[in-house]
């Protein structure tokens, strides 16, 4: 993982150990099915660049399909 696992996550956000786990599973198993939260995205960024690593936006979101 970039930032070092889910527990380096939730320490970087402030929030609950357990919620960077909840995003990776399903809708089905109350679950966000992978996605993380917008209002994450920001510090999470500022978090990976604060550990020297690379991270934007664009890293969060998928290329729309043609349509």
């Amino acid at each position: 993982m970039l930032l070092g696992g889910e527990k380096n996550v939730s320490q970087a956000l402030g929030i609950a150990r357990s919620a960077p786990y909840r995003w990776q599973y399903g809708r089905d198993r109350g679950g966000m099915g992978g996605l993380i939260p917008a209002k994450h995205i920001p510090k999470l960024i500022c978090a990976a660049k604060a550990r020297g690593k690379r991270l934007g936006f664009k890293d969060f979101f998928e290329e729309p399909s043609e349509v």
